[in-house]
């Protein structure tokens, strides 16, 4: 069987954003090779700019002089995150235990997702949040002196967790976070790896104060999340096989590659190095017949950022493919749920979004018809992708929105799933 294109995948977009911040609280200078560098990376390196974090331009390498646990300095005027949740939710965190005012802001999508989910544990630490509109940004941050908390969350969320254990490293103080089901877990790996005494338990995490933390150079690895979305066009269009090498293969960011092998997909993944604490891999995907599946609730942390580009698999499999437990995506960058319904249901798919329950059925003919994205980057991934089904008609209202997380994004589609 041909080999294939090997693929060099973007940086992780999660790690990205971590080790910016962990490198920018380290004592010295850090490097990140290959990191991503996409819009929503640029808005966490402005960020910690803003914040007297020398920080060089995101590029091949990135220079991150880090000045120690408790030395960001006010900043003038508010600190715009662009369209990066993630950004915002990590300094919303970073400065609650920061003696300092801050107004955090984004633009019209980000302004509209949910923050108090951050904000409510965050005031029980003793910070104080002044809301200009709801729930949402902006909201202006007075942080300083805070207490330990002992948390039990209602949603499992990765950004939430890391801005509390953000808060307690800063803040000098011990932090528990108890979440419904387990999140993603690459800050609870990194900080360990860096030093700081972090335990796990079931689905609590227990954060112990640390004086400093070390600074650090390497590599970050692919982005799973990016690599889902070549590995549904080479599958929708047969690709007899390609390599992802140097991809992130943390347990809880792959989730989409069970669902897939569910389906009937031959995936093999192989461990072949580290990165604070997260393992690295190569990832090799054949050409397979695929079916519909079931994705349970207690699945979907593990897999929410490609629920949009698995559901527009599903549309070219035979049998039905249930999503449960899916209402998260009503707030991401767009309401994902009751897009992605209407989206595939405009290009000829049966599917229907009920609750927090998504149904797609198999469709019988090649895809055709026009697709709103909402601005929204996994939106316009995943139609693009499915663009690249043979006989497919896809015309996606916008293409600028992957450049969020992932700017080439196209040609590397190109690679995989060229059009026929």
């Amino acid at each position: 069987m041909s080999a294939g294109p090997d693929i060099d995948l973007p940086g992780d977009k999660s790690l990205t954003h971590r080790a910016l911040v962990l490198a920018a609280l380290a004592n010295g200078e850090s490097v990140l090779h290959h990191p991503l560098t996409s819009l929503d990376a640029r808005s966490m390196a402005a960020a910690l700019r803003k914040l007297g974090v020398s920080v060089s331009p995101l590029r091949s390498a990135v220079r991150i002089n880090g000045r120690g646990l408790r030395s960001f300095s006010q900043p003038t005027g508010s600190i715009h995150c662009g369209n990066s949740g993630t950004a915002a939710r990590f300094l919303l965190g970073l400065l609650a235990a920061s003696p300092l005012v801050v107004r955090v802001t984004g633009d019209r999508s980000l302004r509209r997702r949910p923050m108090r989910r951050v904000t409510e544990p965050l005031s029980r630490m003793g910070a104080s949040f002044i809301e200009f509109a709801g729930d949402g940004l902006p909201v202006e941050v007075r942080g300083g002196r805070v207490r330990p908390l002992d948390y039990a969350s209602d949603t499992a969320s990765a950004q939430v967790k890391t801005a509390l254990l953000l808060a307690g490293l800063i803040g000098g103080v011990e932090v528990s976070v108890t979440e419904p089901v387990r999140s993603r877990d690459h800050t609870e790996r990194m900080l360990r790896a860096l030093g700081v005494d972090v335990e796990t338990q079931n689905t609590t995490v227990h954060l112990s104060p640390t004086d400093s933390l070390p600074r650090f150079t390497g590599r970050v690895p692919g982005d799973p999340s990016a690599a889902a979305f070549l590995i549904a066009g080479a599958l929708m269009t047969g690709l007899p096989q390609f390599t992802l090498r140097n991809m992130a293969i943390n347990p809880t960011r792959i989730g989409f590659v069970n669902a897939l092998r569910r389906m009937g997909a031959d995936i093999t993944i192989r461990e072949v190095s580290e990165f604070l604490g997260e393992p690295v891999g190569e990832v090799v995907v054949r050409a397979s017949e695929l079916s519909g599946t079931t994705v349970e609730a207690h699945e979907v942390p593990t897999l929410i950022d490609e629920i949009p580009v698995l559901a527009v698999l599903a549309s070219t499999c035979s049998g039905t493919t249930t999503f449960r437990g899916v209402s998260e995506l009503r707030i991401k960058e767009s309401d994902r749920l009751a897009l992605l319904a209407s989206n595939l249901v405009a290009v000829g798919a049966d599917c229907q979004a009920s609750g927090d329950v998504l149904e797609v059925e198999g469709m019988s003919r090649p895809p055709k018809g026009s697709i709103e994205t909402g601005n929204d980057h996994r939106m316009a991934m995943a139609f693009a992708t499915l663009d690249r089904m043979p006989g497919a008609s896809i015309r996606l209202s916008e293409t600028a929105s992957p450049r969020v997380s992932y700017p080439a994004f196209f040609e590397d589609l190109d690679r995989v799933a060229p059009r026929g």
